[in-house]
């Protein structure tokens, strides 16, 4: 589900990289939920979770740092979306983890995919030519 696809590259190999590292964790989480096992993962979905946090807060600024370098016109609706992000994964308490793990876990997934065909496919791929083209 969260397998490398070229369609998915915007040519800038830092920011590629940085994708596939996002899809490695996404991958994850999809492990997790793909157990058809009674297995509490409450610890493991956790730290997941945070460093997905983690890690998706060091690439935004990395690509918004970029965007701004090559004065991006849509820089400022950019950051929007990734602080609804960042949002959506601190909104999940370890409460609803402990809760309901498959469930926190399915919605993050469905999250995850929603943003790599909505946000990567088409809004990332908005500001690739102007940086190449720099």
């Amino acid at each position: 589900m969260f397998k490398w696809k070229d369609e998915y590259s915007v040519k800038i190999s830092s920011i590629d990289e940085q994708h596939k590292k996002l899809l490695s964790i996404g991958e994850e989480l999809f492990d997790i939920v793909s157990d058809s096992g009674n297995i509490d993962y409450y610890d493991e979905i956790v730290e997941i979770l945070k460093r997905l946090e983690d890690y998706t807060i060091y690439h935004f600024q990395f690509e918004e740092e970029l965007m701004a370098k090559y004065n991006y016109d849509d820089l400022e609706r950019h950051k929007e979306q990734h602080a609804k992000f960042v949002n959506k994964i601190k909104s999940i308490t370890d409460d609803a983890v402990d809760e309901s793990q498959k469930s926190v876990t399915m919605d993050m997934i469905m999250f995850i995919a929603d943003w790599i065909e909505k946000h990567i496919l088409k809004v990332d791929h908005r500001y690739k030519d102007i940086v190449l083209e720099k």
